[in-house]
This record gives C-alpha cells, structure tokens and sequence, in this order.
C-alpha cells in the first residue's frame, strides 16, 4: 500500500507539474490511489491462498461481500463428505439457502437449452448440472440432520464467458445464471423469509458439516 500511494504521490506532483494547476496534480493523484483500490479489493479472496480459487470464484465472491452486508451469511470452497465435490459458495439468508458453483466457460460457443439439456456449443453440460444437483442435496441433508428439520437448499451454476438468452433458467432442478447475475438472482425470486435465528443457525450447521477444502 505504501508503494502505491507513492506511485499515485508521483503521478499527482507530475501533473502539477506539467500542468502548473496543483489543483490538477491532485485530482489526478487521488484518482490513481482509487483504482489501486479498486484494483486490488476486486483481486482480493477470502478463500486462502492455498485454495487457489479461480477467476469466476473469485468474481462471484466479489458479488457476494456486498450480501453479506445485508444479512446474508457465506461459506466459500466447501467440500462433501464421501467424496470429491465441493461447493463454491454456500450462500444462506432472509430468500433462503443456496449452492453455488462458479464457472468459466468458453465465450465463443453459445449456452442453450434444447429438450431440458444444456448445451455449450455442441458439448452437452448435463453431467455437470447432475453434479451440481447432488452437492447441493448433499449439503441440505447433511445440514436438516444437523438442526432436525428439513432445509431446503437451491441448486445454481453461476456461468462466466458465453452469452446466454436469459439471466437466470432452472434447468434439471438447477438455476443455471448468468455470472454477473448472481447478486441479482439472490435478491429475486420466490422468498423462505428466513429468520436471523434461522440463518445463522443454518449457517452454523453448514459450516460444521460442509469442511473447507485445502
């Protein structure tokens, strides 16, 4: 931090400079430390390093800080018992509890649904979709045994890359959305009215029973 705000100190007397307006040099420094900020707050991850989170993780995780200042409660890079799984985001408030997986495809082939079947160009993406419906049923098991009644927790893709003629489409029992959707998806549809009592003690149980992944 110290580095940048050097570097933006630098750009603020050379434009002062050149310009003869200190005025100028100012605006021009300070809009130089922003996007540093900016920057750096878009590339920073709560998922340890060691996780390695991806590009798309990382930008739905982006979009998830700002629900988390309105209620909600997140879980980032959660494996499954018994086996190799993981959810990206376990994402639970007042609309309800939900899984999300976060994914970069390739954006020159078309996402389409022909005949409840997800295509990315001519590559069928149901395996994929099966997946991510199983995780998530996993997880609502594992966690209504936990506080001994039964959840309900929503299958999702979050989808970066391809254009998709729709934000969010459920597909096989999962929400197949547009990546820079999510925030959107969350904060529409049909509502459970979670207490916070509730959501924190799914949040809870979810955390106990979902382990992080290393």
């Amino acid at each position: 931090m110290l580095v940048r705000g050097a570097v933006a100190a630098a750009v603020g007397v050379a434009a002062g400079l050149l310009t003869a307006d200190w005025r100028i040099g100012a605006t021009l420094g300070i809009g130089t430390l922003v996007a540093f900020v900016v920057h750096a707050s878009r590339r920073y991850s709560e998922v340890p390093r060691w996780r390695k989170p991806n590009a798309a993780q990382r930008r739905t995780e982006a979009q998830l800080r700002l629900m988390k200042r309105l209620g909600y409660r997140v879980l980032h890079a959660r494996g499954i018992p018994g086996g190799n799984g993981q959810i990206d985001h376990f994402v639970v408030g007042r609309r309800g509890a939900f899984a999300i997986d976060s994914e970069s495809w390739d954006k020159r082939l078309p996402l389409r649904n022909k005949l409840e079947k997800l295509y990315h160009g001519k590559f069928s993406k149901n395996e994929r979709i099966d997946e991510a419906l199983e995780e998530a049923r996993t997880a609502q098991k594992l966690i209504s045994e936990r506080i001994g009644r039964e959840i309900d927790i929503r299958a999702s893709l979050a989808i970066y890359g391809p254009s998709m003629p729709w934000d969010s489409h459920n597909l096989r029992g999962v929400d197949v959305i547009t990546g820079t959707k999510v925030r959107k998806w969350l904060r529409s549809g049909k509502s459970q009215n979670l207490s916070e009592k509730e959501i924190e003690e799914i949040y809870k149980a979810a955390e106990e029973v979902l382990p992080a992944r290393y």
